[in-house]
C-alpha cells in the first residue's frame, strides 16, 4: 500500500529495535520499513548472517534508507543493549522464568511512561527461524507478546516489528507523558551496569559453591537475573547492591576494585 509523502519531514526516534541474529537481508530491509511506518529509527543488528551492509536490506526497505544508513553492527546482544535502561524481549513461546509480559499496546504504554521519546529504550527481536534464546531473553526485565491465533502464531519478523511499531506510533498523540509521582533519587541504571553486577554477583556465589550442581547453574542464573531485572533497579542501587555483595565477600573495597569488581560509592 504506497503512501510516502517525500514533503513531510522523516520522523525519528522512539525505541531501539535490536535485531539479534537475523538471517536475511530482505528480512532487515522489511524491518526497516516497518520501523519507518511506525516513526522509529533506531535499528540495531547482532551478528546478521549475511554481510552488512545488504543490498538485498537496502532493496527490501522500500526507501527507508536512513533506517539501514544509522543501524548499528554488534557482536552480541549484551553489548547491543548495554546503554539502555529498559529493555523488553519479544517472545511465542512459554518461557520456564518469571518475566512480566505484555502484549505491544500495554509495552508501549509503559514505554511512553518511562520515557515519552523512546530513549533509553530497546525490543529484542530473534532470529526468523528460532527467535530469542532463553539466554536472550534473561537480558530484559520484561517481555511482549503478541495476541494471535493459538493454532498458527508463527509472524514474519517485520510483521512482528510492524506491530509493534504501530503500537509505538498509535500511542503517541494521546500517550500519557507524566512520570511517576515521585522523582527518582539516581537516574535509572543502563543494561550495561546491571550486567556488570550479575558477573560480579555470580562470581562470588560461584567461589563459594552456591551455584551448584553445574547442570542446573544456567537455570539458577537466570532466575537471580530475572528477580533483579524485575525490580527496575536505579544506579545509585547497583552500587548498593555492588557493596553488599562485596561485604558479604569479606573483601574489601580496594581489593575488590583490584580485582575488576564492584563499584566506587557502593552504598
Amino acid at each position: 500500500m504506497a503512501g510516502t509523502d517525500a514533503t513531510r519531514p522523516t520522523a525519528r526516534g522512539g525505541p531501539a529495535v535490536v535485531l539479534v541474529e537475523p538471517q536475511l537481508g530482505e528480512n532487515i530491509g522489511a524491518t526497516a520499513r516497518a520501523m519507518a511506518n511506525g516513526g522509529l529509527s533506531h535499528l540495531r543488528l547482532v551478528r546478521p548472517r549475511e554481510p552488512w551492509p545488504n543490498p538485498k536490506a537496502r532493496a527490501a526497505a522500500s526507501g527507508a534508507d536512513w533506517v539501514l544508513d544509522e543501524a548499528g553492527l554488534f557482536d552480541s546482544a549484551a553489548a547491543a543493549i548495554a546503554d539502555l535502561h529498559w529493555v523488553w524481549a519479544t517472545t511465542a513461546r512459554t518461557r520456564d522464568m518469571v518475566k512480566p509480559c505484555s502484549t505491544p499496546r500495554e509495552a508501549v504504554t509503559r514505554m511512553r511512561r518511562e520515557s515519552p521519546d523512546g530513549a533509553g529504550c530497546g525490543i529484542l527481536f530473534g532470529p526468523e527461524r528460532t527467535g530469542l534464546t532463553n539466554d536472550h531473553l534473561a537480558l530484559a526485565s520484561r517481555a511482549i507478546a503478541i495476541p494471535a491465533s493459538p493454532e498458527f502464531r508463527s509472524l514474519n519478523l517485520a510483521q512482528a516489528v510492524l506491530v509493534v511499531s504501530y503500537e509505538w506510533y498509535q500511542s503517541g498523540a494521546a500517550a500519557e507523558t507524566t512520570v511517576d509521582s515521585f522523582e527518582r533519587s539516581s537516574r535509572p541504571a543502563t543494561n550495561d551496569e546491571i550486567q556488570r553486577f550479575f558477573s560480579h554477583l555470580e562470581a562470588q556465589l560461584d567461589a563459594a559453591g552456591f551455584l551448584f550442581p553445574p547442570e542446573k547453574r544456567p537455570a539458577m542464573v537466570r532466575n537471580l537475573r530475572n528477580l533483579f531485572l524485575r525490580a527496575d533497579l536505579t544506579e545509585q542501587e547497583v552500587r548498593t547492591l555492588h557493596g553488599v555483595v562485596r561485604s558479604l565477600s569479606g573483601r574489601s573495597w580496594e581489593e575488590a576494585v583490584q580485582a575488576g569488581e564492584g563499584e566506587p560509592g557502593g552504598s
